[in-house]
């Protein structure tokens, strides 16, 4: 096992999409006017690719497009003081062409915002890296 010089498991490409298949919201972080901005999503992958879904007309849909981003998605247990991270850093690209948009509609990405979702931004994943925090003896509880 690699541990990082926090001492924290550094998780291989593999492990990353495995616990990013397991949650349904991350984060999406983009520039918005020259400003870093952090908005929470649901998403799904597809293939290693991470799918939002978003209004057309919406800020995010608009910092987005042929942008450089960061994605992250965590689950932590602050009781037994454990858990992972898992960050993607890719290109984020509106989907355009109407038969990919339609399959992406068929996968299991329902939006959990009321309101029109009907656009897709997808992030290809370039780098992708990890984090795992176990419980060390004697720590848990106190």
């Amino acid at each position: 096992m690699k541990l990082d010089s926090a001492g924290l498991q550094v998780l291989s490409h593999e492990e990353c999409m495995t616990l990013l298949a397991t949650t349904p919201i991350g984060r999406i972080v983009f520039t918005d006017r020259a400003l870093p901005a952090v908005q929470p999503v649901n998403f799904v992958l597809d293939g290693t690719d991470v799918v939002i879904r978003t209004a057309a007309g919406s800020k995010l849909a608009a910092a987005t497009r042929r942008a450089i981003v960061a994605f992250e998605a965590d689950d932590f247990d602050p009781q037994g003081r454990t858990g992972w991270s898992v960050t993607v850093i890719g290109h984020a690209r509106a989907v355009d062409d109407p038969l990919e948009a339609e399959r992406l509609a068929g996968l299991p990405l329902t939006p959990w915002a009321s309101g029109s979702r009907e656009h897709f931004i997808v992030i290809t994943a370039e780098q992708v890296s990890g984090r795992r925090i176990t419980a060390v003896a004697g720590t848990v509880g106190g």
